[in-house]
């Protein structure tokens, strides 16, 4: 859920820029336009989580059930000299 928090804390700051804009008249359209940033970063990152639990999605309909891999050979033994 790590990617969740992120999304959650980029809004976060998203509606604080929204709040100070609110408040403060001569920095208004600069918090607002931060305020827009934040909310572009939630969405690229919210994109690129759905992009990854998709991609992971569809890997494992196409792998096999078991793959080999050098340490199911069994036991090897070294021998020293």
């Amino acid at each position: 859920m790590e990617a969740v928090e992120r999304v959650q804390r980029l809004r976060a700051m998203g509606s604080l820029c929204r709040q100070q804009a609110a408040y403060n008249s001569m920095n208004k359209w600069k918090l607002l336009a931060e305020a827009e940033y934040w909310d572009h970063l939630a969405d690229l990152e919210l994109s690129a989580h759905s992009q990854q639990c998709n991609a992971v999605g569809s890997d494992e309909k196409e792998r096999p059930q078991a793959i080999p891999t050098t340490n199911d050979a069994g036991p090897k033994t070294i021998s020293v000299a």
